[in-house]
């Protein structure tokens, strides 16, 4: 059975966009946080934060769980973010799959595991503890990658869909993190996508990257790209509708300018799976 709760068309809430949020009540379905962003004890960020979601469905995205990584979990962060998912109330709570620290040290960047029995085995039970934590479903985003480690005895749409078989997690596809993996490793994304459990998948980001001509770097930092936007839509044929997220980090433009390119995403939706199916 697919996974529940379409929300439709979102956002990623960044603060420079609060308080037009906030006055002009834009036509967004819903938005995604940063979990990190709001893990405090108060100030200017929950302020906003209780104030939208008066108005708006949120779902919470993590980028410090570093679900693949050598150290114990963090009890303390899980604690947090349990407490800040009372308090927010999140349709889900997602992560990446990945590592981003040793056993003291922050990287700041989302790492990509090895795809073998051995990792797979461990991030599972990973997973389970954080579950038991959370009393709800993981869901893991796909990240995108620029090298593979030589040992890997399986590709990452084997690796996610054992994953989710073994830990019961579901996915966040990134559809552009896909591409940009694709690119960097020379496989055909539809494989990639074809071959996730359908039933698993609870959500979609939608970015941008940069394009260096024999490599894609992930930035965030541009409007999504025509192969995209393409894969997009032969991905909603593929699965029906899917809560979609459009992701902005850097080069933040005027909010005007999201609003469109999440417009183009719902006229995508539409054509691909007509009014009702778009919004269902």
């Amino acid at each position: 059975m697919k996974a529940t709760t379409m929300l439709g068309h979102g956002l990623g809430l960044r603060s420079e966009y609060y308080q037009e949020i906030l006055e002009r009540r834009p036509a967004v379905d819903w938005f995604e946080i940063i979990s990190e962003n709001y893990m405090v004890d108060g100030g200017k960020a929950l302020y906003y934060l209780d104030a939208i979601a008066e108005h708006y469905p949120l779902v919470m995205h993590g980028v410090s769980l570093s679900i693949g990584g050598p150290h114990a979990l963090d009890r303390d962060y899980l604690q947090r973010l349990a407490q800040l998912a009372r308090r927010v109330r999140p349709a889900w709570i997602s992560d990446h799959l990945c590592w981003s620290r040793g056993n003291a040290h922050q990287l700041h960047d989302l790492l990509p595991l090895p795809y073998t029995e051995e990792s797979l085995q461990h991030v599972a039970a990973r997973v389970r503890q954080v579950q038991d934590v959370l009393e709800r479903p993981l869901v893991l985003e796909n990240v995108s990658s620029y090298l593979r480690c030589a040992d890997d005895q399986m590709s990452e749409w084997q690796f996610l869909s054992a994953l989710c078989e073994l830990s019961g997690c579901e996915l966040l596809l990134d559809i552009n993190n896909v591409y940009v993996s694709a690119r960097n490793h020379g496989f055909e994304p539809w494989d990639f996508i074809s071959a996730l459990p359908a039933e698993r998948i609870r959500q979609f980001h939608l970015a941008g990257h940069h394009d260096y001509g024999d490599y894609l770097i992930d930035t965030h930092d541009h409007p999504v790209c025509d192969p995209v936007w393409q894969l997009y839509r032969r991905t909603l044929a593929h699965l029906g509708p899917v809560s979609t997220l459009l992701e902005r980090d850097d080069h933040l433009p005027p909010l005007d300018e999201l609003l469109s390119e999440l417009q183009q995403a719902r006229r995508i939706a539409r054509e691909v799976l007509g009014e009702e199916a778009a919004c269902a």
